[in-house]
């Protein structure tokens, strides 16, 4: 297991305007989700204004330990009972009614930042509405959770009892994780868990914290292509994530518009 790394305050610094950035480009992607709106349109768009910020994709390119290929674009976007890092392929079109979840990371002053949204395409049921609506409310349930000294079984107990109650599951396969110099780096934040348990927070450590959320079974499956993760059972999933800075008071979320 790689070390923790707590960042300094240049890093942090440098991780803040990235996460203004992100989610300038993220809000403005989500703005064009409509009927009709094709997924590498989105993926362009989110390129041109990370390079217009004078930023890096970090998806784009990315090619973790056992993956076959590198992810082909910048952004994920993932629709319906896709949960996570569906590749925005030309004449992947979205519907009335489909559920699209955007993930998008970027590289900025040599400092990572990752951040998640879910929206709906055009009108949807109640259900589908909660569903989202949980989901977020999961991600700052967990957030609220998170100060220097507290475990991340403490995160993830927060945002499994604010899903579980409403009736929907927790992906159990998939995980926060910690983030800065590298996309991806220790520790993995599951988003269930016991109070009390687990690694301790240390103030300075950045960490981006995503539930992952289905409608139906938590079970997900791979695609052929090796990237697209969905519900084992067809069931609608969403996902939201922000990257936040752990204090010693609470956290400071860096993905915030208002970061």
């Amino acid at each position: 297991m790689a070390p923790i790394v707590i960042n300094t305050q240049e890093e942090i610094a440098a991780m803040r305007r990235g996460g203004k950035i992100l989610a300038d480009v993220l809000a403005r992607v989500a703005a064009m989700v409509a009927p009709g709106a094709d997924a590498a349109v989105l993926n362009t768009e989110a390129e041109r204004i990370i390079a217009a910020h004078g930023a890096t994709p970090l998806f784009l390119g990315y090619q973790p330990e056992g993956a076959a290929s590198p992810y082909p674009a910048a952004l994920c976007v993932s629709i319906n009972d896709e949960v996570v890092h569906a590749i925005p392929y030309e004449g992947k079109v979205i519907r009335d009614g489909d559920v699209v979840s955007l993930d998008l990371g970027v590289r900025y002053e040599g400092m990572c930042v990752d951040s998640a949204l879910t929206v709906a395409a055009g009108g949807v049921p109640a259900r589908t509405q909660k569903l989202i609506a949980v989901t977020n409310k999961a991600l700052y349930e967990g957030i609220a959770a998170v100060r220097a000294g507290a475990k991340l079984g403490d995160v993830g107990h927060a945002i499994q009892l604010c899903v579980e109650r409403e009736g929907f599951s927790v992906v159990r396969e998939l995980a926060g994780h910690g983030v800065g110099h590298h996309a991806h780096e220790e520790p993995m934040i599951l988003n269930f868990g016991k109070k009390g348990t687990g690694e301790a927070l240390v103030a300075g450590m950045t960490i981006a914290i995503e539930p992952m959320v289905t409608a139906g079974d938590w079970r997900i499956k791979t695609d052929k292509d090796g990237w697209g993760i969905r519900t084992m059972d067809g069931s609608l999933a969403a996902h939201f994530e922000h990257t936040v800075l752990v204090t010693e008071e609470g956290c400071e979320i860096l993905t915030g518009l208002e970061a």
